[in-house]
């Protein structure tokens, strides 16, 4: 298997994942669409072959049921993060393709009250969303323009690096989970004595690192973070829901008061089905909603996405609904997306 040639077909496919797996060709994914290149199927053998081309210095022979995360490039073709894994049929990888180029926000789609994000001086912002739903691309596009704009220290905790940042006005040292530091608390800790300005977490995995990163936040950093969660009210309730009991209360008025934004995210197939468009639901935290987080109404934050408009507050709902009114979506495939968060499919 030539991994070099399937990665040149994914790269002129448009394809934004790989997956090969014992038992089937190799499978790329375009546009949210699996498509299979050719039929042969892989031989487990034939993938630890390509693997060993990839990573001339990683061990795989001890590789068995435990998963494995990496990341790295083909020169001058692509960079990419794996993971790789076993099931019933033996060796199972998973590519992520990463662009060279790091969008702008603009160039992203998303709304002009994200780029405000990269202005804050102290706090914690979260971007959320489902895999797969551009949060590691949006992360890149925040860093990118504090990267250019302003005079700072940015540390980053990744797992694996993705995008790579180059020292523009700002001073950009990314760090591996695994490689560089153990863990994204071990990380997150230490960086807090690198004389950072901003931080940014790849993942807040456990209490640890969330404890971290809003001590963080309040003691005078700029903190990006991401989370696996559905919406912006559902990513407070998670932040707290990981605490004990007893830590609850206290972990309210401290997330209350380090929030400046949390951006959920989901990415939607346009009218002809070669380009996603992103939906966004922006949280700013103004003066109400820090109250709504205070005092445990989080089922109220809604209704203050719904009326903070004028402040670049918006829901999924209008986000859907924007992009079915301007033609970049179906009416069909909007009213899909829009199934069960709200009664209204009226554009």
């Amino acid at each position: 298997m030539d991994i070099t040639q399937i990665f040149k077909e994914v790269i002129a496919q448009g394809a934004s994942d790989l997956h090969l797996s014992v038992g089937l060709p190799p499978i790329i994914r375009i546009q949210g669409k699996l498509t299979r290149l050719g039929e042969d199927p892989l031989t487990q053998d034939a993938i630890l072959g390509a693997l060993k081309v990839m990573f001339p210095q990683q061990e795989f022979s001890s590789f068995s049921a435990k998963d494995i995360d990496l990341g790295g490039e083909i020169e001058g073709l692509a960079r990419f993060r794996c993971h790789l894994y076993n099931d019933y049929n033996g060796l199972c990888v998973a590519f992520r393709l990463i662009p060279y180029e790091i969008k702008s926000l603009q160039e992203l789609g998303l709304p002009d009250v994200v780029g405000k994000a990269c202005t804050l001086q102290t706090g914690l912002v979260m971007v959320t969303g489902p895999a797969g739903a551009g949060k590691t691309t949006t992360l890149a596009a925040l860093i990118d323009k504090i990267n250019a704009t302003r005079s700072c220290h940015i540390v980053t905790l990744e797992d694996p690096i993705e995008f790579l940042h180059h020292h523009k006005q700002s001073v950009v040292n990314q760090m591996q989970v695994g490689v560089h530091t153990v863990s994204f608390s071990e990380g997150l800790r230490n960086a807090l004595r690198e004389d950072p300005d901003v931080i940014l977490v790849g993942e807040m995995r456990d209490l640890e690192t969330i404890k971290l990163a809003i001590t963080a936040a309040e003691t005078g950093h700029l903190v990006f973070a991401t989370l696996h969660t559905r919406d912006t009210a559902q990513s407070v309730d998670r932040i707290v829901d990981v605490f004990p009991s007893n830590q609850q209360e206290q972990v309210r008025v401290q997330l209350a008061d380090s929030l400046q934004m949390v951006i959920s995210q989901m990415l939607i197939p346009g009218v002809e089905n070669d380009k996603r468009y992103v939906a966004c639901e922006v949280l700013v935290a103004t003066m109400a909603i820090r109250r709504l987080i205070r005092e445990k109404k989080g089922h109220q934050i809604k209704s203050s996405l719904e009326s903070g408009g004028q402040l670049g507050m918006q829901t999924f709902e209008s986000a859907v609904k924007n992009l079915a009114r301007e033609g970049k979506v179906a009416h069909m495939i909007a009213e899909q997306y829009l199934t069960g968060l709200t009664d209204s499919k009226k554009f």
